[in-house]
């Protein structure tokens, strides 16, 4: 069994999306049969800001937070390649206090 996820944590999610124009990051694209869409996956680097029950707190670069079970299989560890190449894609924890809230000296908000 490996070992459970911890608050700092680095991981990769495998996320499915449909649109008109997939990314340079997307992959196993297929096009619908009768339409304009593709259905594709994209990897997501997000970090582990927190953990309740068996349900994990995670935080994209963006600030934005999605609550995702821990045994999900979409959900894995990044591989060797990402962990060295793809490092600039995983979110810093400098701008957010232990809870993995946003600072408010970091905060996105323009200031007065």
């Amino acid at each position: 069994m490996h070992r459970p996820f911890r608050v700092g944590d680095i991981v990769v999610y495998v996320k499915q999306k449909t649109g008109t124009s997939p990314g340079p990051r997307a992959k196993h694209v297929h096009g619908a049969k009768k339409g304009d869409d593709y259905t594709y996956v994209v990897d997501k680097f997000w970090r582990v800001v927190g953990t309740q029950g068996s349900q994990l707190i995670l935080k994209t670069r963006r600030g934005k937070s999605h609550e995702i079970s821990a045994d999900d299989r979409r959900l894995r560890r990044p591989n060797l390649w990402e962990n060295l190449f793809m490092r600039s894609k995983f979110p810093g924890m400098g701008n957010q206090d232990a809870d993995g809230k946003q600072n408010p000296a970091q905060s996105t908000s323009a200031s007065p």
